[in-house]
């Protein structure tokens, strides 16, 4: 029970203080409130697991406050038990029927008391676990790659699995910086906890601060509701700050207040909201870059860069681009009902040859591209619709070991780009190439290109 979130709700000042008391001891986070009504503040500045309530209240009594916070949202609503001097089996029955885990009398011993909110975390961790698996239709992060960065990257995170500290993750555009975060999560102590994502590059400057802290009903123009913000839903577990190079020096430093203290004021609130969150941040950019140019508060980039995590390029891991592909195109054919698809070694060397700009996420869409548009089963070349001004020398030219790999390759691509231009015809590829056909033949066979008229 290490650090769970318990709101005592009771009217007797001897009662709130001894279950405090022993509560802690068990390692609990405990507040305690008076009333129905100072519950039902306490919610919606913190999000607590447990709930200790009071039938017996003055103002707003138990089964009314009960029912009150059966509307807040599920994944952020906590698990109610009834405590009541006077408990009859027909009050049990209201309170299990208005949503309540569990129904005790007083006097309350320890024991009782600790087994039910042990039982009461369980089952709501095991029903967001399941809420959360039925929107990921089950999946969990897989990081697919056997080069050595992503060796190297999969033994980082085996690292730090068991910490809390804030991780920035760098990488270009595209890299799956996102898949990190989330994998970031899952290894975590915080995993049966919210992972919530906001995407900094995609939101306006005037939204951002109601989006990171929420606001108030009537604090902003067309602000009809309260609006609960994400380090409010992160409470517990991971916020990702997606792309957080392009967040504005104020929301900075906004957020690098929220981050020393732990706390913040929704827009239009007067209290604080306390939180407990582990940052998970990524960009694209040079931060330090963007500290000297003015763009990025330094000290908000040292408490974000505790843990720095850079995932490299789709060229930096060639070796890994058969792996992706075939990743991808099961992916796909499942999702789209197609029969299976392989692609075939010419197919394949031309993915490999390839400088992919826009990272795993293109390779990713071409896979889609191509399940969607060609029934058949076997993958080749002239169904990869690649930019073949990309090709060949564009890869980095330490994968190649030797001047005769170097030779080779430019062959293969020249000759490659020929055929494309005769449609496959051998005897004119040969005219275009200034060879005889029976040489160009060999030369075809030696380089590994599969002959198609």
């Amino acid at each position: 029970m290490n650090n769970t979130r318990v709101l005592i709700v009771d009217d007797e000042p001897g009662i709130r203080d001894s279950l405090t008391g022993v509560l802690e001891d068990e390692g609990c986070v405990c507040a305690a409130v008076e009333s129905g009504e100072a519950c039902m503040e306490a919610l919606a500045r913190r999000n607590f697991e447990i709930v200790l309530l009071d039938v017996w209240l003055p103002g707003l009594d138990g089964m009314e406050t009960l029912a009150r916070i059966q509307e807040i949202p599920f994944e952020h609503r906590p698990e109610v038990i009834i405590i009541s001097g006077h408990g009859t089996i027909e009050t049990a029955v209201k309170a299990t029927k208005l949503g309540a885990f569990d129904f005790l009398e007083k006097p309350l011993t320890i024991e009782k008391v600790t087994v039910v909110i042990k039982n009461a975390l369980q089952q709501k961790r095991l029903q967001l676990e399941l809420a959360r698996m039925k929107e990921s239709n089950g999946a969990k992060p897989s990081i697919i790659g056997e080069s050595v960065p992503m060796r190297a990257l999969r033994q980082q995170l085996a690292l730090m699995s068991a910490t809390n500290g804030r991780v920035l993750i760098y990488g270009e555009s595209g890299t799956g910086k996102e898949l990190i975060a989330h994998a970031i999560h899952a290894a975590s102590q915080r995993s049966s906890e919210p992972f919530i994502e906001v995407n900094c590059a995609a939101i306006p400057e005037y939204a951002i601060e109601s989006e990171l802290f929420g606001h108030r009903k009537g604090s902003l123009p067309g602000a009809l509701d309260e609006k609960t913000g994400k380090f409010q839903k992160a409470d517990g577990g991971s916020l990702f700050l997606d792309e957080v190079g392009d967040m504005s020096l104020k929301t900075q430093a906004k957020v690098l207040r929220a981050l020393d203290e732990h706390r913040f004021e929704p827009v239009g609130a007067s209290e604080w909201v306390q939180v407990d969150v582990r940052v998970i941040a990524s960009t694209n950019k040079n931060l330090e870059e963007e500290i000297e140019r003015g763009n990025f508060r330094e000290d908000l980039f040292y408490r974000l860069n505790v843990i720095p995590f850079h995932v490299p390029p789709l060229r930096e891991r060639i070796e890994d681009v058969r792996l992706l592909a075939d990743h991808f195109l099961k992916e796909f054919t499942t999702a789209y009902g197609r029969k299976p698809k392989q692609l075939s070694e010419e197919a394949s060397r031309a993915l490999e040859d390839y400088s992919w700009p826009g990272n795993v996420r293109e390779l990713r869409n071409l896979m889609e591209r191509i399940v969607i548009m060609n029934p058949q089963s076997r993958i080749e070349l002239r169904h990869i619709p690649l930019d073949r001004a990309r090709r060949g020398f564009d890869r980095p030219i330490e994968r190649f070991g030797s001047l005769h790999e170097v030779r080779e390759a430019a062959e293969r691509d020249y000759i490659l780009r020929k055929l494309e231009e005769a449609k496959g015809n051998i005897t004119r590829a040969a005219d275009l190439v200034g060879l005889e056909r029976s040489h160009l033949y060999r030369k075809m066979k030696a380089l590994g290109i599969a002959a198609k008229e």
